[in-house]
């Protein structure tokens, strides 16, 4: 083993996650940038494994039989690289082949790891056998490469619950490959935020298997705990998670892996203005027509964004922050005027206005194919003046991360990893690029008035303060840019291939 502080502590790394390739949320975009990094440490020697969902999957994969084209491939697999700038080999599997074996494969994780299949419903079984076969395809790979090469050091890094079964099936039939699991968000926490219970005031309080069999959440939580008890090295993105971790999973994470961002993905000098400029044009002309008014050039414009979770996300507060914010600017009768967006995948609304602040709701997924601007998200972000995403349950937070980085400020809350993290650094004013508002399970009506005075403080601010409180927030995103966050994953394989090497 090579000591801890050698970069080059692995030699190929192997991950996996539902979102290999399959743009669902925050996941895709953290392993897609991640790559890069991954890439440097060990040049294409870094396969990600992803589900092959058909033509859903061939937008972000580029096939190529070339690659590793004297390997005798298990079936189901198609191989080539998965299309970001990074360019990693990907291979997709489609993992139909071992439905007929679901039973025989529930009943080995039960006998073996005591996963609780028998509550399954949902997506579990596809998630599940999807895990197991990637394990298969892992193990055959690495029988291939190690060939010859027997001081080769692999390690297989797991997303989420989803693909827990390749935890179980990497001990069992190949333990020399060490094992990484990751879990974003616990499925306990998420779904007892979700569903509307106080998960911060009684947090002590709870238990995971017992609010598992409360919230109908058995099969998948028992999966996500035992993947956390089997593997090598145990990993979570923020602090708050972890201890969310140790309470529900009842194991303590071995390191911390926060969510890093590529500045890559940002245009710089007279790109970045022109394409805000492009971003402006396009808001307000989409603005214009679904409100039926005129949108003048001094608008601010004022965004949040993410995964329909109405209370988990901030949604809700958003959106009566603004009613907050309409109030206090007809009390102190203020001449200025805000566009706000809501840019939530499926939302059933088209627009609701507000006196001062006119809401448009744009319920697609910003992939640059929708019907009203054919542009990304980030293509879109970039022209915004301020973002808002005052998160109830939020392990990290890549919409603040996304947003700063294209030089936007954003309010956050202090239940966001992101937001914890933007306080330790001493960034706690909008002037400074970021606002973390301090919330609670019981401090709601005092959330959306602090997050209407912040709105209304950066609207009020002079053009001058504004541009400092943008530069101050492409500063802050460079303190989180890969290159800072990538050493946690190195440690990480560490103590994965130690801990599988001494199991």
């Amino acid at each position: 083993m090579r000591k801890n502080n050698d970069k080059h502590v692995v030699d190929y790394i192997f991950e996996t996650s539902w979102e290999v390739c399959n743009r669902v949320g925050g996941i895709y975009t953290v392993l897609s940038t991640r790559a890069a990094s991954m890439q440097k440490l060990v040049p294409d020697h870094v396969v990600f494994f992803g589900p092959d969902l058909g033509e859903q999957s061939n937008i972000y994969f580029i096939e190529d039989n070339t690659i590793f084209s004297d390997w005798q491939r298990p079936q189901g697999i198609r191989i080539g690289r998965w299309n970001v700038p990074s360019q990693p080999i990907a291979i997709l599997l489609d993992f139909s082949f071992l439905k007929p074996e679901r039973n025989t494969i529930f009943a080995w994780a039960w006998e073996k790891y005591g996963v609780q299949s028998h509550a399954a419903y949902g997506d579990y079984d596809d998630s599940c056998l999807f895990g197991y076969a990637t394990g298969i395809v892992m193990e055959s790979l690495y029988k291939h490469l190690i060939q010859g090469k027997e001081s080769l050091r692999f390690v297989a890094h797991v997303n989420e619950w989803q693909t827990a079964f390749t935890i179980f099936y990497l001990r069992e039939h190949c333990p020399a490959i060490g094992t990484l699991f990751t879990t974003h968000a616990t499925s306990i926490g998420r779904s007892i935020a979700g569903n509307g219970k106080p998960l911060y005031d009684y947090f002590r309080g709870y238990h995971g298997d017992q609010m598992a069999q409360e919230l109908n959440m058995v099969s998948k939580h028992s999966a996500e705990k035992k993947a956390a008890q089997y593997c090598d090295c145990f990993t979570t993105v923020s602090d708050i998670t972890a201890l969310e971790c140790e309470q529900l999973l009842d194991r303590k994470v071995d390191i911390v892996t926060p969510n890093g961002f590529e500045p890559d993905f940002v245009p710089k000098g007279a790109a970045f203005t022109k394409q805000r400029n492009q971003a402006r044009l396009a808001l307000k002309t989409v603005a214009s027509t679904i409100l039926n008014k005129t949108i003048s050039k001094t608008d601010l414009f004022v965004c949040t964004a993410g995964r329909l979770e109405w209370k988990n996300k901030g949604i809700d507060a958003y959106l009566d922050s603004l009613h907050a914010l309409d109030k206090q600017m007809e009390e102190k009768q203020c001449a200025k005027h805000i566009t706000a967006f809501v840019m939530i995948p499926y939302l059933d609304k088209n627009s609701y206005s507000l006196r001062h602040i006119d809401v448009v709701f744009i319920p697609y997924y910003l992939c640059g194919n929708d019907p009203l601007f054919k542009l990304t998200y980030y293509e879109l972000l970039i022209g915004m003046d301020l973002t808002v995403y005052p998160s109830y349950y939020e392990p990290w937070g890549y919409t603040p991360l996304e947003s700063i980085a294209f030089h936007v400020p954003t309010i956050t809350t202090n239940l966001s990893g992101f937001g914890q993290w933007a306080n330790s650094k001493g960034v706690n004013k909008i002037e400074c690029g970021v606002s973390v508002i301090h919330r609670t399970d019981s401090n709601y009506a005092v959330l959306i008035d602090q997050i209407a005075n912040v709105i209304y403080e950066y609207l009020m601010m002079t053009s001058e303060v504004q541009t400092s409180s943008r530069k101050a927030a492409a500063k802050l995103a460079k303190q989180a840019e890969w290159k800072n966050f990538f050493t946690h994953y190195i440690e990480a394989y560490h103590i994965a291939l130690q801990n599988s090497i001494y199991r």
